[in-house]
């Protein structure tokens, strides 16, 4: 059974730093294009960063760009999504999903992908 589960969530100061995780079982993800996507209360799903299959491509949202890294480590089957610079616009819940797509390409757009985690929550506040 595929199951995607995150970790690393939690309270952090403004300018602070996390790494969440998006732990892959049931399948091998390195043949499966990542997401992370973030809800916060009262607003839509939104992406936040992909990776593709093969890793050579990486996309991410204006909003994060220059702050937050994307990055997978086939050998232990996890993808992660650095975080630093944390502003209190950051608060939400974090997703990771898979699906198979092109070794090329990967989409921060919530419709493509079928398989998704539970989410972890980052909250930054002082």
């Amino acid at each position: 059974q595929l199951q995607l589960v995150e970790s690393g969530g939690g309270l952090v100061q403004p300018g602070g730093s996390l790494r969440l995780s998006c732990a892959a079982s049931g399948f091998t993800s390195e043949y499966y294009t990542i997401g992370w996507f973030r809800q916060a209360p009262g607003k839509e799903r939104e992406g936040v960063s992909c990776i593709s299959s093969g890793g050579g491509t990486t996309n991410y949202a204006d909003s994060v760009k220059g702050r937050f890294t994307i990055s997978r480590d086939n050998a232990k089957n996890t993808v992660y999504l650095q975080m630093n610079s944390l502003e209190p616009e950051d608060t939400a819940v974090y997703y990771c999903a898979a699906d198979r797509f092109s070794r090329t390409r990967c989409y921060t757009v919530v419709d493509p992908y079928h398989y998704w985690g539970q989410g972890t929550q980052v909250t930054v506040s002082s």
